[in-house]
Order: C-alpha cells, then structure tokens, then sequence
C-alpha cells in the first residue's frame, strides 16, 4: 500500500490538529478547573472581555457556534455571577449579555492560566505566535475554498 503515502495517520493535518485541540483542550480545562470555567464558557469570556455588553447572536458569530447552543453556557455563567443577560430595550427578540464585577476580575486569574497553557506547549513565544497566525491563516482560506464552492 505504499501508494497511498499521502493515507497513512501521521501524513495528515487534519488529525495533527485533531490531536493538539485535544491536547490544548485538556490543559486548558486543567488550567481553568479553579475557577469555576469549562473550556467553552473560557471562550464566551474572551468574547466578553473584548467586547462587553454585546448580543448573543454576536458571540455566537465570534465563536462559530450556534445560538441555541450559548443558551444553557450563558445560563450557567450567569449563575455563577460572571454575567448578566437582559432584553434589549429596543428589541425584545434580542438577548444583551454582559460581564458583571466577578467576571470582569475574573480575568486577571484567566491570564495567568492562559500563560500556563502557553508554557506547557513547549514553544517559544515567537514559534506560539507563528503557529497561531498560520492555523488562522488556514481557517481563513478553507472559509474562502468554500465560498467559492457555494
């Protein structure tokens, strides 16, 4: 089966991203265990952090995810009092979510974890940074292959 070089496991980008998402994924859900967070709630507050008081549909979009499934996360950050979610006064339809004190402090702690992970990948900052542009850059041209295909 020597033909088909380009099947066998190690060949393929697809399960090497596979593999270090899952291996990210762990780490960070050590990372984050303390404070309260699962991996995709850390998500939704990176969101937040960078643009408090939006919509869910806009997180959402950010995140990739659909709507319905930020419900129960947003449900359960809120319980934990690191958000707020109220109707917008301009269109009831539309779900305004917000940081709250707890949240907003909350991400001097999430740094330090965050910095954990990083050091954990056993890469240079330089190389981290590099590895992150070129796995955006990747997901930024399968966007425009398929596109294009549509």
């Amino acid at each position: 089966m020597e033909e088909y070089k380009n099947l066998k496991l190690d060949h393929q980008l697809c399960f090497a991203l596979y593999a270090a998402s899952h291996a990210l994924t762990r780490a960070y859900r050590n990372a984050l265990d303390k404070s309260g967070l699962t991996y995709t709630q850390y998500l939704v507050m990176l969101v937040l952090w960078e643009s408090n008081g939006i919509n869910v549909n806009t997180i959402a979009q950010r995140l990739e995810l659909n709507p319905a499934t930020l419900t129960p996360m947003l449900k359960r950050l809120e319980s934990a009092g690191f958000i707020s979610r109220t109707r917008s006064l301009l269109d009831e339809r539309v779900l305004e979510v917000k940081l709250t004190d707890i949240g907003t402090n909350l991400q001097h702690e999430i740094a330090k974890a965050q910095q954990s992970v990083e050091c954990q990948t056993g890469l240079c900052h330089d190389e981290f940074v590099q590895l992150r542009d070129s796995l955006h850059r990747l997901v930024d041209m399968m966007a425009e292959s398929k596109k294009k295909k549509e």
